[in-house]
């Protein structure tokens, strides 16, 4: 028997779907969810086009605006604007919205991401075109920093079994970075790391090797013989923009030393053609 107040239940009657809730005017402008994202956040997605929103407006934009463009109600645009304010990734200026400090180096970060990716794309391709491992390296704050090498099993680079940064004098890499520095800057460095042999074929002391960075002639490849690895042979090439020393390098098993300088040879007219067209930054 049914109670007061509650319609009989029939078992047989299909169940009744639940009310659906209406959409507001300002969730209308918004694209539709496709069903693969039930995990997205809306809360970020929003507050992610409301940064593509100010990011598109060179001299700022107020909240109004913000919030037509995006197609948000405005009290849900005030309250993602402010959380993103607080937390760097906008500024607030006479009632302008800008992008802040936090968004300027996520931007700064993703720009130097897609430098060092086209830095490793270029070295793979000249690791396969030339056939050799490919090394790139700057100076940066007295220190030598071997930033990217592309080799292959065909191609192995030469291992590191004495610190790069203590042995400028002995590699290739090194000798072409400290060609580039001024007096006080390669002495500072020398001091540090004094010149002392690592092979027999290693300069032996710091007046020989000033002497040998003196004589080498602008933008010349610098050749090493097995001064720093036995059985190996590198040459470097000066890579020179502002006030950064690079170099770029690749090395080469012994027997096979008569190939060394074309391919050091091909290697800088390539490189050159990039830095040409201003598609390598070497400030990664």
């Amino acid at each position: 028997m049914a109670t007061v107040g509650t319609a009989p239940v029939n078992p047989s009657a299909p169940p009744t779907p639940p009310a659906q809730r209406r959409a507001s005017p300002a969730e209308t402008h918004l694209p539709p969810v496709q069903a693969h994202s039930t995990t997205l956040i809306g809360s970020v997605q929003r507050a992610m086009r409301l940064l593509e929103a100010v990011a598109a407006r060179e001299y700022g934009a107020p909240a109004k605006q913000l919030a037509r463009e995006v197609g948000l109600a405005l009290p849900t645009a005030y309250h993602l604007l402010r959380t993103l304010t607080h937390e760097g990734y906008l500024r607030r200026e006479k009632g302008l919205f800008f992008l802040g400090e936090a968004a300027e180096r996520l931007s700064g970060a993703a720009a130097q991401q897609k430098r060092r990716s086209m830095v490793n794309e270029a070295l793979a391709q000249w690791r396969d075109s030339i056939g050799v491992p490919v090394y790139y390296a700057v100076y940066r704050e007295g220190e030598i920093e071997v930033r990217s090498v592309a080799d292959s099993p065909a191609c192995p680079a030469v291992a590191e079994w004495a610190d790069f940064r203590e042995t400028a004098h002995a590699h290739a890499i090194g000798q072409c970075l400290l060609s580039q520095l001024d007096e006080e800057a390669r002495r500072d460095h020398l001091d540090r790391y004094p010149v002392q042999p690592i092979t027999p074929y290693t300069v032996r002391d710091e007046q020989t090797l000033l002497r040998r960075l003196e004589g080498l002639g602008r933008m010349e490849p610098v050749i090493e013989r097995q001064e720093y690895a036995l059985g190996t042979v590198c040459a470097a090439i000066p890579l020179t923009v502002g006030a950064t020393a690079a170099a770029v390098a690749i090395s080469l098993p012994c027997r096979q030393a008569d190939r060394l300088l074309p391919a050091a040879r091909r290697l800088q007219a390539e490189a050159g053609r990039l830095l040409g067209t201003h598609a390598l930054s070497i400030s990664i």
